[in-house]
């Protein structure tokens, strides 16, 4: 008999409060090997639209897959995660609907597009249900099952690109406690290892290390799963580490964005790449956040950059009207039907020649003021005084180049691809 290949996927076992669905995932593995089960390749970590309703904190929902001798072997296995899904979920917060999906079959050109319309849009359970049943899927849904959705698009997701993360994870007794980590430890690990790890640190800020009371103890991202072996022997905590896992992903790939033709195309809850021109001059609002307008011929929409983004603010703060952009970003409520679009990165593609009328310049060589309306002008300096002197127009330097600028490591996205790895 031929072995079977079994694919597992898990979703929304966690909440906001603390667990964590990889941290879930990562003890179902290891009881599974300890009873002889035969994983193959790294369990996947699959980060699905940063913008959809229900999730809890990054939206990752979680799969592997196992070669079976038989389909009894298939039955114990679902025994035992359905046990622990059952046993570790955080069932009593509301929000939490954990979904568990089995499939043994091949991964169809259907179940890729399902899961990359689950990154990029908004799926229904009922969506995820009609095509689990089409394919024959065995699936369990624990409340009102959504996890049902993230469970079938992990196992789905196609990774042309991908990354790699190693997440170490506290013994449940430090759940909540201040994290034990030695930080010169974590900049002499990003001195040894980037670019091939990156979004380690940001400006002395520790960008592994979670500010949530879930499991995860730390978390390194890599190019490749060998770097990240390194990584962690070089990062030194004074707390015990209970288990670690190494996740394959789609993170920081931009697999959530979609190019779009035009920003009348644009809906909310979705993400993008479009192309526009800045309409005014970027403004603060109450509480620190940048805003502009971005225009093309179908339309225009409103566009941020956020307090938590920091020093981006600095390069958006210095576009100017008619520059011409490329934004990366997704659509949020806003303060109109359109939504807002949240900038997580922007190419300048043409900088505008801002243009300025000055007053003409004094033989002293100082620049003259208006002697009133109708009267010409006077030197400040000398008292000299011209009646028909004309304004100069002056081209105004600009503060900023055309190319690539992005959100720093604390506050990027999940999905967002740094400028490191375009490179």
């Amino acid at each position: 008999m031929n072995n079977i290949l079994l694919y597992v996927g898990i979703d929304d076992t966690d909440s906001s409060s603390g667990m964590c669905t990889t941290y879930i995932t990562c003890v179902i593995i290891s009881k599974l090997k300890d009873c002889g089960f035969n994983i193959t390749g790294h369990p996947r970590l699959i980060r699905l639209n940063p913008f959809a309703r229900f999730k809890t904190r990054g939206n990752g929902a979680t799969s592997f897959k196992l070669e079976l001798k038989s389909l009894k072997e298939a039955e114990e296995v679902k025994k035992i995660v359905l046990e622990n899904v059952q046993e570790l979920s955080v069932l009593e917060d509301e929000r939490t609907n954990p979904g568990v999906v089995f499939y043994n079959n091949k991964i169809t050109p259907e179940l890729q597009e399902f899961s990359l319309k689950a990154i990029r849009n908004i799926v229904s359970i009922e969506d995820a249900e009609n095509l689990l049943n089409k394919v024959g899927a065995d699936f369990y849904k624990f409340k009102n099952g959504r996890g049902i959705i993230g469970a079938l698009a992990a196992i789905g997701c196609p990774l042309d690109d991908k990354t790699y993360e190693l997440l170490a994870y506290r013994i449940s007794e430090n759940y909540g406690k201040p994290r034990q980590i030695n930080h010169e430890s974590v900049r002499e690990m990003d001195k040894d290892t980037y670019p091939k790890t990156f979004d380690n640190l940001d400006e002395g800020y520790i960008a592994i290390e979670p500010h949530t009371p879930c499991p995860v103890l730390y978390g390194i991202r890599s190019e490749n799963p060998e770097i990240l072996m390194k990584a962690k022997s070089i990062v030194k905590v004074i707390e015990p580490v209970e288990r670690y896992c190494v996740y394959l992903t789609n993170q920081h790939t931009d697999m959530h964005l979609q190019k779009v033709a035009n920003i009348a195309n644009m809906e909310k809850f979705q993400c993008y790449i479009v192309e526009g021109v800045v309409k005014d001059k970027p403004h603060v609002i109450e509480g620190g956040h940048l805003i502009f307008t971005l225009k093309d011929e179908s339309g225009e929409i409103e566009c941020a950059a956020y307090e938590p983004t920091k020093k981006f603010r600095d390069f958006v703060r210095e576009l100017e009207p008619e520059d011409i952009l490329r934004i990366y970003g997704g659509v949020g409520e806003g303060i109109n039907k359109k939504g807002t679009l949240n900038i997580e990165k922007f190419e300048l593609l043409e900088l505008a020649i801002p243009l300025q009328l000055l007053n003409p310049i004094c033989d002293c060589g100082k620049r003259m003021k208006s002697a009133g309306a109708g009267k010409g002008y006077k030197c400040p300096r000398c008292g000299t005084k011209i009646r028909d002197g004309k304004k100069e127009m002056i081209e105004i330097s600009r503060n900023i180049e055309k190319g690539f600028y992005e959100t720093p490591p604390s506050a990027r996205r999940h999905l967002s691809k740094p400028i490191i790895r375009e490179k």
